[in-house]
């Protein structure tokens, strides 16, 4: 019994200092895609409260593709809801692979992950909760090998 609740405060312990170890991040979540096949009409929400407005943040995409994916990119359409009501949506374009079919990121066997920038040393303009939606908007429908999808928002740098 006694081994067994050091077990647990060792790992409490481990979990705790690895995840204080990314102090920048502020936000970040990815959504499972069902079945690896991203249909279009999944939108995919993330909600992130702001408070701080005055810093400025850096915002990325994450992905995670098996090697199966038939397209060296990704489009997506990018909408994002600000607490003021106001609306703005974007064609983001996320390469997956270089020129020669070499997939990009970080890969184990046939997976690869991306974190790829989007904004950078940006403000958000008023404090709130943020909804950002995120579909694939490739001309294939439902899309492949997409396995995962993501927002990473952390804070810039200051200098």
């Amino acid at each position: 019994m006694l081994s067994t609740k050091k077990n647990l405060l060792l790992i409490s312990l481990c979990a705790m200092i690895l995840s204080s170890c990314d102090r920048s991040r502020v936000y970040e979540k990815n959504i499972k895609i069902s079945n690896y096949e991203w249909d279009m009409n999944n939108v995919l929400k993330f909600e992130v409260p702001i408070t701080d407005t005055i810093r400025t943040y850096n915002m990325y995409f994450n992905m995670r593709n098996a090697s199966g994916y038939s397209f060296s990119n990704l489009f997506l359409f990018f909408t994002v809801h600000s607490p003021a009501g106001t609306q703005e949506r974007d064609t983001v374009e996320i390469k997956l692979a270089d020129e020669t079919g070499k997939w990009l990121g970080d890969g184990l066997g046939d997976i690869w992950d991306n974190q790829v920038l989007f904004k950078k040393n940006f403000r958000f303009p008023v404090a709130g909760t943020y909804v950002f939606e995120m579909e694939q908007a490739m001309r294939v429908n439902p899309l492949s090998y997409i396995m995962d999808a993501g927002i990473r928002i952390e804070y810039a740098e200051q200098k």
